[in-house]
């Protein structure tokens, strides 16, 4: 068959439409064929081969810190002092301090503690499911799932749960390439809101240091120490927003997306009920097919040479992991769902020193959920259109209407 002509002349990463959201891969395609480093209009690069993704999160000299880039898009306000606080956009010693502390509520030790956690949750959602019979799985399966998970880590009270998918949709919009002055104000009221709620419950875990069996990651950041060093007040703070957001919206739509694909690839979803022992490999294919985190960015510290020559220091970089994943040279048939797939070195999780500290409970959370779902609803499909959350930097969908009798 031949190859569909994609005209690259007038693309630029910051000028990304609703077709790009609803369907990037034609274009990554013909990006990585022809033009595998991409300079953008604003001097940036978008890369879209494996190799030269996985390069440069392997490089100790590409930066995550983003600073400067932050004060220019943000200006002085919350969205820019969660961003250059927390764990994500910063480096060495900072980095490696936040990453200590937070790691010990990610061991395998903690892991075996949360799984009948997870269980129990995944159950109770499911039998609110049947109950319903025709529901909208994002809404009423697949937010609620990490909502809870991560009220139990962080002790959020049940009042202010339904408000946390809301927080983490506005900031992490904002770090779309192109962002409206709208969603810079929802995402800055956001990180204010968040931000208050987290406060009054730092303050009260310091007052009663053995109150309650929840919170564990939050009294670990608390009264943790690396090398005689503690989090201040606003590094506490703007890291728990950052744990939301790290372990929210992927979740809801690795479960959201999984989903959709099943129902896009019959064959994949007929064979999954047959085999459910397949649901460990099936969801490394979902990550890899639909990766939750699109787009990353490092900054240039030094020189790079990739594929198409040498990147000069200084340059800003955006990474795309959806192309990278479905880069022929490294997947046979990328475009093919094969949840038997082996080897699958997808990198949805990215790597280096910035591999995402969550991903072991990631896959434990979508191995349980899309397992169970699979299992106990064999007549699941979908009954509507589907909605894309409309942003370029994370992939899910805002609504996914299904029945399950």
């Amino acid at each position: 068959m031949a190859r569909m002509h994609i005209d690259l002349s007038g693309f630029d990463l910051n000028r990304i439409d609703q077709d790009f959201i609803e369907d990037p891969h034609p274009i990554l395609h013909a990006l990585r064929r022809e033009a595998p480093v991409f300079r953008n209009a604003d001097g940036s690069v978008y890369l879209t081969r494996c190799e030269d993704v996985l390069k440069v999160y392997r490089s100790r000299d590409m930066l995550s810190d983003k600073t400067e880039a932050m004060r220019e898009k943000f200006g002085n306000c919350p969205l820019y002092t969660h961003h250059t606080t927390s764990l994500v956009f910063n480096d060495p010693p900072y980095h490696t301090v936040v990453r200590k502390l937070i790691s010990g509520a990610f061991t395998p030790r903690k892991l075996a503690e949360f799984e009948p956690l997870i269980d129990g949750i995944v159950d109770r959602l499911l039998d609110r499911v049947e109950d319903l019979g025709d529901l909208d799985l994002i809404d009423d399966f697949a937010k609620v799932l990490p909502t809870e998970i991560i009220s139990f880590m962080l002790g959020i009270p049940e009042d202010y749960r339904s408000k946390l998918r809301g927080y983490s949709l506005a900031i992490l919009g904002a770090l779309d390439p192109v962002v409206t002055e709208e969603r810079l104000a929802e995402g800055n009221r956001a990180v204010e809101e968040f931000g208050e709620i987290l406060t009054d419950l730092i303050d009260h875990r310091r007052r009663n240091p053995d109150g309650g069996h929840q919170g564990e990651v939050l009294e670990s950041l608390i009264f943790g120490e690396h090398e005689g060093r503690q989090l201040t007040q606003e590094e506490l703070v703007q890291n728990c927003i950052f744990l939301l957001n790290a372990g929210h919206e992927t979740t809801t739509s690795l479960v959201g997306n999984a989903m959709g694909t099943l129902f896009d690839n019959p064959d994949q979803h007929a064979l999954l009920k047959d085999q459910p022992d397949l649901i460990g490999s099936a969801v490394e294919e979902f990550l890899r097919i639909e990766s939750p985190l699109q787009i990353g960015n490092r900054l240039a510290g030094e020189d790079i040479e990739l594929s198409s020559g040498v990147i000069p220091k200084g340059t800003y970089i955006h990474t795309s992991i959806a192309a990278a994943n479905r880069d022929p040279e490294v997947f046979a048939n990328p475009d093919k769902v094969d949840i038997t797939r082996k080897p699958n070195k997808q990198i949805a999780f990215i790597t280096g020193i910035h591999v995402c500290l969550g991903a072991s409970l990631a896959r434990v959370e979508g191995r349980i959920a899309i397992g169970k779902l699979v299992r106990r609803f064999p007549k699941i499909r979908q009954t509507g259109p589907r909605a894309r959350v409309p942003l370029a930097r994370f992939r899910g969908f805002a609504a996914l209407p299904v029945s399950v009798r």
